[in-house]
């Protein structure tokens, strides 16, 4: 295929669905990310696209946002890795919140398998998916439908979650940064996200690659308020996405990634980091059907200067006391 076949079929795509990754273009024109990426700058050169982190968008698209039937195509196999990931992150008989998406739709569906769990959310798209889950209970929010993501927002939604309490939440989002944490390009899906996080204990994020780096309009989850990202593995030459993961882990994000081929492993933010620790996925967390693999994630935690020494002087002293006391009693019996 010729540049201009090419960069005419890529236009097609963003045209017809708003947003597309430089996987997808790459795979629809059948040649490699890197050329999609140059014909990408071209395109945005002549003022026909934008580009953002991952992909591109059209013209205006930091306040634009795709419908479902666009956002249902895109990414459509990561999105089920990181749902099958992050379903492993709910125990029996736990009680969420999963906000409206197309990624937390498919992780719903994957919900509807665990005993005695009670859900709550804004999207009709996760309430269908677990209607007919009879060991899931689903709570619905009130509010005013938004038809273009089947979700409900407004005053009724954020009212009706006013003192709620559960575990965790689930949201995924249009773009993540380290610097701003999650945001979304509508502002009422925005303060409906943001009382469904004042809701949950712990905040996870599920976003795919084309995600990280992407900044829009409205912030939704500061970065500091975000305890777990599930996404997937960034393609290998994609160092700003490598960048973005490693500035979100040493915030103190705890990162879940899972690769193409199903390879999943977990780990936590940079030495000192606040309230973060390491840990690698259980056998529980994981589907049987994906495969262990590594990924760099930030080095062990620093240990506090003397905190050895600290402790073998204790050790010693609890001997020498030991030592005492035995002395003691035996004076006392030949007395």
């Amino acid at each position: 295929m010729f540049a201009a076949e090419r960069r005419q079929l890529i236009l097609e795509m963003v045209r017809a669905n708003g947003a597309v990754s430089l996987r997808e273009l790459a795979r629809v024109v059948q040649t490699s990310e890197v050329t999609v990426r140059r014909d990408v700058r071209a395109l945005e050169a002549e003022g026909l696209l934008d580009r953002r982190h991952g992909g591109a968008v059209l013209p205006g698209g930091f306040t634009r946002e795709s419908g479902f039937p666009q956002k249902s195509h895109l990414a459509t196999a990561e999105k089920t890795a990181i749902a099958d990931l992050a379903a492993g992150f709910v125990e029996e008989g736990e009680a969420i919140v999963v906000g409206a998406g197309t990624t937390t739709q498919e992780l719903a569906r994957r919900l509807a398998r665990v005993p005695g769990l009670t859900v709550v959310t804004n999207s009709l798209l996760v309430a269908q998916a677990l209607a007919h889950a009879n060991r899931v209970e689903v709570v619905m929010t009130g509010g005013t439908l938004r038809g273009s993501n089947y979700a409900l927002v407004g005053s009724g939604a954020e009212q009706s979650l006013q003192g709620l309490r559960v575990s965790k939440a689930f949201l995924s989002g249009s773009g993540l940064t380290a610097e701003r944490g999650l945001s979304t390009s509508n502002m009422l899906s925005a303060s409906v996200d943001r009382a469904l996080v004042q809701a949950a204990a712990e905040v996870v994020v599920l976003a795919d690659h084309s995600k990280l780096g992407t900044d829009t309009m409205f912030q939704t989850v500061p970065t500091d308020v975000i305890t777990r990202l599930v996404t997937d593995e960034p393609a290998a030459h994609d160092d700003r996405a490598a960048t973005e993961l490693q500035a979100l882990a040493d915030q103190g994000v705890q990162i879940a990634v899972t690769g193409a081929s199903g390879g999943a492993t977990t780990g936590s933010g940079s030495p000192g980091a606040s309230g973060a620790s390491g840990t690698t996925a259980g056998t529980d967390a994981v589907p049987a059907r994906q495969q262990r693999r590594d990924v760099p994630l930030p080095g062990p935690r620093r240990q506090v200067p003397g905190a050895a020494a600290g402790l073998r002087s204790a050790t010693a002293l609890g001997e020498q006391n030991t030592g005492a006391e035995r002395a003691r009693v035996a004076d006392l019996r030949r007395r």
